[in-house]
């Protein structure tokens, strides 16, 4: 059985379908809403200060609206030599950016925030942390790429592959602590903040 700590409602700040089916792997009930803020990235600002944040933001936009809740708020950034590489929007984006990564390690930041509403006068509530996935890229000639993004449209993801899917014959190799952090919610480290906050997730 696995229960919610007393008085606790648990909502995904999120509308991704993939970090929807990420956390229902947990077997716990949740809610999902989504968080209305500006994703866009403040001048200067370094790729984990983006990805941290915006969990953030993500996540207290929710907890604003629903008291005592535990919100769960998550975003990706991916660089490549320092500089941020978003969702490509476009299948010409996306092919650019494949072939900017071909025979290339990419660094992906996932931060995940839990936001324990319950907690929120005893400066408790936020736990933070960014989990780096290090991803090398094969070495694919134009019309490989070309013809996976036809095939897979990955114009959503950050860095057009998704490993899930067809995307995982772009990448050579992956380097994480956590297996689920390159989809879009690391959930060893969601498990661990989880247990923090009370929840149980096994009994006897």
């Amino acid at each position: 059985m696995r229960s919610l700590p007393t008085s606790s409602r648990l909502i995904l700040a999120s509308s991704s379908t993939y970090r929807r089916e990420l956390l229902s792997r947990l077997r716990i009930p949740f809610d999902v809403m989504v968080p209305d803020i500006d994703e866009t990235p403040h001048p200067e600002e370094s790729p984990d200060a983006t990805a941290l944040r915006l969990a953030r933001e993500k996540a207290a936009a929710v907890a604003a609206t629903v008291p005592g809740a535990l919100v769960i708020g998550s975003d990706q950034v991916a660089t490549l030599d320092g500089e941020q590489i978003g969702k490509p929007g476009t299948h010409e984006i996306a092919l650019k950016q494949l072939q900017r990564m071909r025979g290339r390690r990419v660094v992906f930041h996932t931060a995940l925030c839990l936001w324990d509403g319950r907690k929120i006068r005893t400066g408790e509530a936020v736990q933070l942390e960014n989990v780096q996935t290090f991803v090398t890229f094969r070495n694919l000639p134009d019309n490989e790429l070309d013809a996976y993004l036809r095939i897979e449209q990955p114009y959503d993801c950050a860095g057009s592959a998704k490993n899930e899917g067809l995307g995982i014959a772009v990448i050579q190799r992956i380097e994480s602590s956590d297996p689920t952090a390159l989809t879009g919610l690391p959930l060893i480290a969601l498990t661990t903040m989880l247990r923090r906050a009370g929840m149980a997730f096994f009994s006897c």
